[in-house]
């Protein structure tokens, strides 16, 4: 069925029509592997490194410090494990215990297979590490600091200018930023940071598409050793196209930022105001997180049986990190935060984009009560 209201922007989003256009015209021609010398090859790598270099001119770094990846799961693997396998004299790292899986996983894996000694910081009510804590952790061992930008669950903002500050005047550390939820709905200021992730998919890209941001500086052990390519860093045959578009991707996300913030502003605030007033919801999200994400509970309801209600009317949201959706666990995000079970086993998150109408949010606050209504318990 198709859905009719799409609240699950954080998790993935529509392709956007230029990126799609300039896709499909590319698959006609340019199939050729651009490490090959031919001429239709070499053209297609020089469309690579104009991708690469505008990238680079958007974040003020050096085009040979913006690596081509699948996405950003594998962004944040690889500046994670490649740093630290390439400082074997150090052990600790820094994070904290909202991080995506991809980061919170990796970091375990380290941890329990490789013998590493991981520090998990806390957070507050509101979903924030402090950087002072971020201080006290720090040691003379320390390899790396990698914390997120904003919380995917909750939309936290982190306090990255802070932080970043910290690692690079009190440590040797190396400092790593899963920038995801970030881009395209915050600024983001690359300076000090040594390397950050992000992903084509979540702002209206193709999937299978991400980039690593890797200063000069850093020290790197390829997670996938091959052939040449992403300066010996990424081995394998360049998924050429993509890479291609994640510079028009990012071109549109960042305009659409600026264009649509106070459409989205408004239509959040409508959301946020109408749960409000419907009794027994509590809002999980901070005051102050970015305007697309909003999670609530309705404890009374688990998210799983809510979810189902809200998608039998044709309404997509999750209930908190869809890499974790299926485990059937209460959101660590919340538990972390220092809300109770029940509520942490009911949260659901809606995030909507500046395709979102006024009308979908109406549909969706009167179709959010009749489900409260009917599936609560009495």
């Amino acid at each position: 069925m198709q859905p009719k209201i799409y609240f699950d922007n954080a998790s993935t989003t529509a392709l956007h029509p230029e990126v799609y256009e300039t896709y499909c015209n590319l698959l006609k021609t340019k199939f050729y592997n651009s490490d090959a010398l031919y001429d239709a090859s070499v053209e297609i790598q020089q469309m690579i490194e104009k991708s690469r270099l505008a990238i680079a001119d958007t974040f003020c770094v050096r085009a040979n410090e913006v690596l081509f990846t699948s996405g950003a799961s594998e962004s944040n693997n690889m500046a994670i494990k490649g740093i630290v396998f390439s400082s074997q004299d150090k052990k600790h790292i820094i994070t904290t215990q909202i991080e995506h899986s991809s980061v919170y996983k990796t970091c375990k894996e380290l941890e329990e297979v490789f013998g590493y000694d991981v520090t998990y910081l806390p957070v507050d009510k509101d979903g924030k590490v402090s950087a002072s804590s971020v201080r006290e952790a720090l040691r003379e061992d320390t390899v790396l600091v990698t914390i997120m930008y904003v919380n995917n669950e909750v939309g936290s903002i982190q306090p990255i200018e802070a932080i970043k500050e910290i690692v690079k005047k009190e440590s040797h550390a190396y400092f790593h930023v899963d920038g995801v939820q970030a881009l395209g709905k915050i600024d983001i200021d690359t300076k000090n940071i040594d390397c950050i992730s992000f992903s084509a998919h979540k702002i209206e890209g193709l999937k299978g598409s991400g980039i690593l941001i890797k200063k000069r500086h850093v020290p790197m052990i390829p997670l996938i050793c091959g052939g040449q390519q992403e300066f010996g860093l990424r081995g394998g045959t360049s998924n050429a196209l993509v890479h291609i578009l994640f510079a028009k991707t990012l071109r549109l996300a960042l305009d659409n930022q600026k264009k649509y913030h106070d459409l989205i502003q408004s239509h959040h605030d409508y959301l946020l105001n109408e749960l409000n007033q419907i009794e027994g919801i509590c809002i999980n999200s901070p005051k102050d997180s970015v305007i697309n994400i909003i999670n609530f509970s309705y404890p009374q309801i688990p998210s799983e049986v809510m979810m189902n209600a809200l998608n039998s009317h044709g309404v997509c949201v999750s209930a908190q990190s869809t890499c974790a959706s299926k485990q059937g666990q209460p959101s660590k995000v919340l538990q972390a935060m220092g809300f109770e079970r029940e509520r942490a086993n009911s949260c659901i998150r809606i995030s909507i984009s500046y395709h979102t109408t006024l009308d979908e949010c109406k549909e969706f606050i009167k179709i959010l009560k009749e489900s409260c209504d009917k599936y609560g318990r009495v």
